[in-house]
């Protein structure tokens, strides 16, 4: 039986499949899988990150064309493409635009729970930045409510150099 006739749907072809559920045995296979990998982030990403490391700086870039100002950083305008963005510091305060609470313990988590993942549009910025929420009474976070940048003491030049951000009090 050709392909064709298959799909062309010819009964006297066709032969009719078993479906799958009927001879197949349901089985779920719970697992983590650990991919350790190296990568370079190119010279936007690199002098984001040593800015972070360096200076305790979070540097977003703007476009000239639209003004938008992204964060995490852009060699490109996403809104219309223009290529020639400027450095331009923001933060690190900003608004809670989202979030979700985590209160449960998992060996990969960076911080003790509860803590939350977060949205933060910075002060000077016109995107949101996905980061860690912490220090706050669950009760406490509002979306629109001011926090800041949490960092650590010994940085290393990526995103959890920014420990986490709090609420402002």
């Amino acid at each position: 039986m050709s392909r064709h006739a298959r799909r062309r749907g010819n009964p006297e072809e066709v032969e009719e499949m078993p479906s799958w559920k009927e001879e197949t045995e349901p089985m779920v296979h719970n697992g983590r899988i650990k991919v350790p990998y190296t990568w370079w982030v190119g010279e936007t990403g690199s002098t984001f990150f040593i800015s972070l490391r360096d200076e305790k700086k979070i540097l977003g870039t703007r476009c000239p064309k639209c003004e938008k100002v992204f964060v995490p950083p852009r060699k490109a305008c996403g809104q219309c493409f223009c290529t020639d963005m400027q450095w331009k510091e923001v933060g690190p305060a900003g608004e809670l635009v989202s979030y979700t609470i985590l209160r449960y313990e998992e060996t990969i988590h960076p911080i003790e729970p509860p803590f939350g993942h977060a949205i933060i549009k910075l002060d000077g910025a016109d995107t949101g930045l996905a980061h860690l929420i912490a220090d706050f009474e669950p009760q406490q976070l509002k979306c629109g409510m001011r926090v800041e940048a949490v960092f650590r003491e010994e940085r290393q030049g990526n995103i959890l150099d920014i420990h986490h951000f709090k609420p402002v009090a």
